[in-house]
């Protein structure tokens, strides 16, 4: 009765959010959403699963979908993706847009907050060779749980020692009096965060120069990931480029992309 417990909250988060947990997944779904089941008076998994399939409302299902989809997330994951942005990404850009000194940049899917902080501290640690250019970073996520997280900017010391440099963490982090650690105004203020579902339309967004959707992609099947892959192509401009996790590729049945020379995981629009 547990396996078809956990396939059926597993069918509801590909539904929703066309996320699959893979061989974790009964793990993750127990012990992310017993505590969902006992704040419901249920005893477990079991029983949730049965209130879903009586009709739950529309909060609980957004709340177990979330509770399912909170990833995994550091500073400077994997750090040459960093090293590429600094050192060729940002370069290139400001060069076919000297005119106008402005790089918009997306961090899709980004948990609670590392990766577009990540992203920020890099705009600031380079300040000096880009005088007088702005940088607007979105940070999205379908857990509303994940973004007030990254919206305070606070975290436990693991949290913050991992993958961040220690003068890093001195310089742009204030230490609270609980142990944690939050990142100073003026990084917090570089990001914008808002709920978005990468199902769902991406106009509201706008266009932008850089879009991160690293360690993401390899949670869909090759349809929803052609789906995503073809919005992605919508988003970003045409001088734009996409960023992926290491592992990963694109479905790209509509050839949309094509990879760049020496930069790993990094792709442009097709000319033409």
């Amino acid at each position: 009765m547990r396996s078809q417990a956990v396939q059926c909250l597993t069918d509801l988060l590909k539904q929703r959010s066309g996320l699959m947990l893979g061989d974790q997944g009964a793990h993750t779904i127990e012990s992310r959403l017993l505590p969902i089941a006992r704040s419901q008076g249920l005893e477990g998994v079991v029983q949730l699963c049965e209130l879903v399939g009586r009709g739950a409302k529309e909060e609980l299902l957004a709340e177990i979908t979330e509770a399912m989809t909170i990833g995994e997330s550091s500073f400077f994951r994997d750090i040459k993706p960093y090293e590429q942005l600094r050192h060729i990404i940002f370069p290139m850009l400001m060069e076919k847009l000297a005119d106008r000194k402005s790089i918009r940049i997306w961090s899709a899917a980004c948990s609670t907050g590392q990766e577009p902080y990540s992203i920020a501290i890099c705009t600031q640690e380079d300040a000096a060779k880009m005088p007088g250019w702005k940088f607007e970073i979105v940070g999205s996520d379908l857990a509303r749980k994940a973004i007030d997280k990254a919206r305070l900017g606070i975290y436990s010391q693991f949290e913050a020692q991992r993958g961040l440099p220690i003068r890093m963490l001195l310089k742009y982090f204030t230490a609270l009096p609980d142990t944690t650690w939050q990142l100073k105004d003026n990084i917090r203020k570089l990001v914008q965060y808002t709920p978005h579902n990468l199902l769902e339309d991406y106009s509201a967004l706008g266009k932008f120069e850089i879009i991160f959707l690293r360690n993401v992609l390899v949670y869909f099947d090759e349809a929803t990931k052609a789906q995503i892959t073809e919005k992605m192509a919508n988003s970003l401009q045409p001088h734009g480029v996409l960023m992926l996790g290491a592992t990963e590729s694109l479905a790209d049945p509509h050839e949309r992309f094509t990879p760049m020379e020496n930069i790993r995981g990094a792709y442009r629009l097709r000319a033409g």
